[in-house]
This record gives structure tokens, sequence and C-alpha cells, in this order.
């Protein structure tokens, strides 16, 4: 059973607080994902693939389509912690017609369904020198920069009675037995329909006008319209609460084993912001606090007869899939908690340091603790900008918490304070 939601009192922050917080949120977003050329690049191989599928003769004319699927569909997609590596990953749907189910039947079926698909892909890498993987349930290709693109065969399976069942589908199991139910078009689909939804917040025309004096002040790469980041507010939130969770787990020897999946934390976030997101915030700070508090409480959890919990959080779009099925291991549950309560902790610190007027460098570095170097990186490269732009024009000026405070300048012939 659910535990029963929590009331959270309001965050007393000024509407200058919650704009200098956005301002972060974009720059460390930004940072970790791609642009538009990489984008371009992306779609491009991905596509060049799917064409190439498609006329092979292994499927005969069923397979039909490759798309995107996960964090790409959802806005949410972010880079690998690793800085040794600039490449992104995707998650792709190999889609078949719901006659495949006919061809590819029985015990065997679904071994010789990836079996068709990876012959076909081990032809396109070895004819491109890409590198390629066999998994449980997928085919991974290195391209070239280093992006990696899962394909996942999925068979047409439509069933009308769940949302959005016309994009249902059924995909092997990871011991290649038989099939289960998924729906990745559906799910992006729900995930969209909350993500329309617009959040309400309080002090709205003072954020406005404090985000877009940043927004204008900005002398690197101008951040997006105030329209247009409050139109994406669960899309960002995500990719924050993403890169604070890979950076958690993936400095640690056993993090990756314990790093709670994707699907899991997006799916948790949308519930909350659904939730949160008509009731009345200072600003997307206050809501992402309330979304992160909550997400404990958005699943299902049963006492198991010889101690611990299993976890249950069903994906209304495909039949008894549960997206917490990975989270059921001690070591993973106790490593959740921890890292939510982590998240907390690492945000109040972030908001303490704006408030309390820090600096750049005592921001990026908590920045960097929270969410990697490369975001601690990015607050840097935008004070150090700000303080050339602000010389050139014969001012001083301090990068305070992602604003920046411009006072006249006097000679001088010292540096460093």
């Amino acid at each position: 059973m659910r535990r029963d939601l929590p009331s959270f009192l309001p965050r007393l922050v000024t509407a200058n607080t919650a704009a200098r917080f956005l301002y972060l949120t974009e720059a460390i977003a930004r940072s970790y994902e791609p642009t538009p050329t990489e984008l371009e690049t992306l779609e491009r191989a991905y596509k060049s693939t799917g064409e190439y599928l498609v006329e092979c003769d292994e499927f005969d004319g069923l397979l039909t389509q490759i798309h995107a699927q996960g964090s790409r569909q959802l806005g949410t997609i972010v880079r690998p912690l690793n800085q040794n590596r600039d490449g992104f990953d995707i998650d792709l749907v190999a889609r078949l017609d719901r006659k495949a189910l006919g061809r590819y039947v029985g015990g065997k079926g679904p071994s010789l369904l990836l079996e068709h698909l990876y012959d076909a892909l081990k032809r396109y890498a070895d004819r491109h020198g890409l590198g390629i993987k066999r998994w449980e349930r997928c085919i991974t290709l290195n391209y070239a920069g280093g992006m990696c693109a899962d394909f996942a065969p999925v068979i047409d399976d439509p069933v009308y009675t769940l949302p959005w069942g016309a994009s249902h589908g059924r995909i092997p199991d990871r011991e290649l037995s038989r099939y289960l139910s998924t729906n990745p078009r559906g799910y992006c689909n729900s995930f969209d329909q909350v993500a329309k939804v617009v959040p309400v917040f309080g002090n709205l025309e003072r954020l406005t006008a404090s985000y877009e004096a940043i927004r204008k002040s900005a002398d690197v790469a101008p951040l997006p319209e105030p329209t247009e980041v409050f139109g994406r507010v669960l899309s960002r939130l995500v990719q924050l609460v993403k890169v604070h969770r890979n950076a958690a787990f993936d400095g640690l020897a056993a993090g990756k084993q314990f790093k709670p999946t994707s699907v899991f934390v997006t799916s948790l976030l949308a519930e909350a912001y659904a939730l949160q997101a008509p009731k009345s915030h200072e600003g997307p700070l206050d809501l992402m606090f309330d979304m992160v508090g909550l997400m404990p409480f958005l699943f299902e959890r049963r006492q198991l007869p010889g101690g611990g919990e299993y976890w249950e959080l069903m994906n209304p779009t495909a039949q008894n899939d549960n997206l917490a099925a990975s989270m059921n291991t001690t070591e993973r549950q106790q490593a959740f908690s921890q890292w939510q309560e982590r998240l907390l902790a690492d945000l109040n610190a972030i908001i303490a340091a704006i408030e309390g007027d820090a600096g750049v460098d005592a921001i990026a570095k908590i920045v960097e603790r929270a969410f990697g170097p490369r975001a601690g990186q990015g607050v840097l490269q935008l004070g150090s900008n700000r303080r050339e732009m602000n010389r050139a024009l014969g001012r001083a000026g301090f990068f305070v918490g992602g604003s920046a405070v411009v006072t006249p300048a006097r000679p001088h012939t010292f540096y460093g304070r």
C-alpha cells in the first residue's frame, strides 16, 4: 500500500532567489544536454540505420520503423557523466508489424527475433566500422563520436482498453522465452499530457521579471525566454534530478548496480508534478522541493513475509508492467532512500549559498558536488565570461547565485579580491 501523502509547508524564498535558482537550473541542464548540432548528428545516424534495417531480408518487410523512445522523446536526455566521453546514449525501438507475432511465435520466437536483429545490425556495423554488442533484450551500436544507441525490437499489438493502447506492443523478456507488454509511445504521450499542466506560481510576475533581468544580462549563449522555460518545467526538473542521480552513483565502485532506473525516477517525478503543479508555489524551486519530497510516497509498498518490501509502480499504458521491478532488492531500496535525502540536502545547500550571496567559486563547488564537474565548470564559465565583459565596460561584476550585481569600478592595480 502507499503511504499517506505528506503536506509541505511553503518555502520562504524571494522571487529573486527563485529566479537565480532557475538560472542555475538552466545552466546546469544545458551543460549536460545535446546541442542542436549533436541532436542532428544523432538523429541522422539512427535514421540511416533504420532505413537499412527496414530493407533487410531477415524481416521480410515486417520491420516498419525505427523511432526514439525514453529520454530523447520526453525531452529529458542528459550527457553521460564521464568527462572523457562526449556522446549520448539513446534508446530506440525497432518496430515490427503485428504479423510478426505469427512469425516469431512459440518458445523460440523471442530469441529468433533478437537474433535476426543482431545479424542485420552486425552487417551494418561491419560495413561502417561501428562497435556492436548483444544484450539480453536489445542490441547496442557504438557510433563515431561516442554515441551509443540501444535497439529494442517491439511488435505491434494494440490493446484499446488501455490509455494510448493503439501504440501498445510486445517485447522479448530477458530470458527470451516470452513477450512482455510495452508501450513506449503511450508512455511518452502520458508524460506529455502531464507536462502540459501549467504550474501555478504565486509571484509569477515578479519571478518572470527577475529571470528576464538575468537572462538579458547574460553574455553567453542566451537562455530561453521565460514562456519557454515555464512551458517545460517538468522536463527540466527531471533532467536536473537525473544528473544528480548520475553524479551520486556513478562515482561509487558499486554505485551503478544500485542506481535507480530512469523510468522509475521519471515516472515518480511526473506523478509528483501532476499532484503539485496545480497548487500555488513560489516558483520552480519550491515546486521541485515538493516533487522530490513526494517521491517515496508515490509507489506501492508490500511487506514480504521474510522481511523487506516489494515495490510496485504500474505503467498505466501497458499490461502488468511494474516500473519499479528493478528496485526490489534491499540494497537498491536503501540506496534510493539515501539518494533522495541527499538530493534534498544538496538543493538546500545551493539555496543557502544563493541567499547568503556566496560568490561564483563557492556556488560552483556546491554545484559540482551535487551535479558533477561539467556543471561546476559551467557555473565557473558563466562567472568568468561576466567578469571579462564587465572589465571591458569599466565595471566590476560579481556573479552572485546566477545573477550579476554590477557596480562602478575604481581604478586599481591588484586582482584577486
